[in-house]
């Protein structure tokens, strides 16, 4: 489309479309129906267009940046008290173009900046407006580089306090409460359409221009309240709006606690439903599995996650979605998709979850006592579904968090609480998923977990266990990516401790790795630069290097232990 330019008419339209809310050809009545012709309606259309370009191109952000579309949309979004809708279709396209667009910040005002607060600050509190304002506050964190020093602090707090009260609600609660508001309506309009029909008497009304038609037949026509009304699906579109919005503030979380150059694709496997209502749904890029690029927070980003007790929330927010709300969605076709919105928030509040876990100091998520607390909960989520494995994207989000978390757990020298047993299921499952970073995640983790085990005694067996599979793994999986953390897990695994030792022995780990060390180089050499990107052929050569190391070092070994 935009090689077609679809830029040039898009943008004429919008510019029309903002000189006609200048005009005062509308009449009153006009600008307060808000019927599909209007100017309003149009271009929130238009907006909801230029956002989905904006998404795909980057072609399409130079052009919005050069022909001023920042100073259209943001009048438009200063209507955001007389028409949400056309106010939230705003809010997401600036949250796109905003991002990692240093051109486009130049050209944000004072009276720009006004406007975005102002609508972040609206003191309605109705769900839509919610959404409205959780966009507006990831659009303004996106700006972070332009607003000055002294008032950082303020509009950090002023940003994490929506995301915190966006977390706070129920949307379990909301769901049920929502859909039981619709049942009212719709059984209160049935009655009143009743009452209409008793009072007509149920009588025929007849239409004299019926008289001609062959043999004389009558026309019943019934007069239903419901018909003078435009249809409305008010209840369920509230409910979108609540879910959107936790999703959306679980993202900016995840952003504000990530490096400001994420790797590609940073939520694979977890993007959105496109079962839903098209203005409310969010298009999300794809996750790898790796771990997010952790960065120092700011202190005023840290202080505030912890005075807003969001880990709290977020911990809250992972558990699975409400049984009986799933229920009620299950049983209407309109309501079915909103399931898969709450498994998504679900596997949000994880990957946020990894975030913090890789990022926060213990003392601020617990102690030690939480933390192990966090992993039973994980294994309880893990574990209650016998066919987790199927369950993608739930499986490579929560082996994320347990990836991160184990890590974090190692490094403090907490007690692990997940037996390696456990931890075994998880990965046999994992190993065999097509989610390449799902097979990253579970590989990780068993690395770990054997390195934790090899400076203990008495586990020779459980070592054994898991040398043997992460060996398969590194010369069997088709992924360079997956083989070469499996290797690095070895590394880990088998890099010192008694039981380490005797254990690679008996594995025949050095013949094996000497047998795959050629045919590893051959792969890497021959598909390293057609599959992957520069980022991981520089980590899979540190590979390469660290098992040519590795080898030297277990050739030192099997003859410490055979002599």
């Amino acid at each position: 489309m935009v090689t077609k330019d679809i830029m040039t008419p898009l943008v004429a339209l919008l510019k029309e479309c903002s000189t006609g809310l200048d005009s005062n050809e509308m009449s009153p009545q006009e600008k307060k129906d808000q019927n599909r012709n209007s100017i309003e309606n149009i271009a929130n259309e238009a907006v909801n267009v230029l956002w989905n370009i904006c998404e795909c191109s980057s072609r399409a952000v130079s052009i919005f940046n050069k022909e001023g579309c920042l100073e259209i949309v943001l009048k438009y979004l200063s209507r955001f008290s007389t028409n949400v809708d056309l106010a939230i279709s705003v809010a997401y396209c600036l949250q796109t173009v905003t991002e990692d667009n240093p051109e486009l910040l130049k050209s944000f005002s004072a009276p720009a900046l006004h406007v975005l607060e102002s609508a972040m600050l609206s003191p309605v509190n109705s769900m839509e407006y919610i959404l409205l304002k959780t966009l507006v506050a990831g659009t303004i964190w996106n700006l972070k580089d332009i607003i000055p020093s002294k008032s950082q602090a303020e509009i950090i707090n002023a940003i994490l306090k929506i995301l915190s009260e966006v977390l706070e609600m129920d949307a379990g609660e909301t769901v049920l409460q929502m859909k039981e508001a619709e049942t009212q309506r719709i059984k209160t309009a049935a009655d009143t359409e009743g009452t209409l029909q008793n009072v007509n008497g149920d009588d025929l009304i007849e239409d004299d221009e019926m008289e001609d038609i062959p043999l004389r037949r009558k026309v019943r026509r019934k007069a239903f309240i419901s018909d003078l009304l435009p249809p409305t699906d008010k209840e369920l579109r509230e409910t979108i709006a609540l879910l959107t919005a936790q999703q959306t503030a679980l993202e900016i979380i995840v952003n504000m606690c990530c490096s400001e150059d994420p790797t590609d694709d940073e939520w694979e496997e977890l993007s959105s439903s496109d079962e839903s209502d098209s203005f409310m749904e969010n298009s999300l890029s794809e996750c790898g599995g790796q771990l997010l690029s952790p960065l120092c927070l700011s202190h005023e980003v840290h202080t505030a996650l912890t005075n807003y007790l969001i880990p709290k929330k977020i911990f809250e927010k992972t558990a699975f979605p409400n049984s009986t709300a799933v229920d009620v969605c299950s049983r209407n076709p309109s309501w079915k998709p909103l399931i898969r919105k709450m498994s998504i928030i679900q596997c949000r509040a994880l990957v946020c979850l990894q975030s913090l876990v890789s990022l926060l100091d213990v003392d601020h998520l617990g102690g030690p006592a939480a933390l192990q607390t966090l992993a039973q909960h994980l294994s309880q989520l893990l574990f209650s579904q016998p066919d987790f494995a199927k369950h993608v994207d739930f499986l490579e989000a929560i082996s994320s968090a347990l990836r991160a978390l184990l890590q974090t757990v190692a490094s403090k020298n907490i007690p692990q609480c997940m037996t390696p047993d456990q931890l075994l299921t998880l990965c046999r499952a994992g190993i065999h998923s097509s989610n390449v970073g799902v097979r990253v995640n579970v590989v990780s983790i068993l690395g770990i977990t054997g390195s934790v085990l090899a400076k203990e005694d008495g586990t020779l067996d459980t070592l054994k266990t898991i040398g043997c599979f992460l060996l398969e793994v590194a010369t069997k999986d088709p992924s360079l990516v997956v083989a070469g953390e499996a290797l690095d897990a070895l590394f880990d695994v088998f890099a010192d401790g008694k039981e380490a030792e005797r254990a690679s022995v008996q594995i025949k780990l050095l013949s094996a790795l000497k047998e795959f060390q050629p045919v590893f180089k051959m792969k890497l050499r021959k598909e390293g630069r057609a599959k992957y990107s520069p980022d991981q052929l520089c980590v899979l050569d540190n590979v390469k290097m660290n098992l040519r190391r590795f080898v030297a070092y277990q050739e030192t070994v099997e003859k410490k232990l055979t002599t």
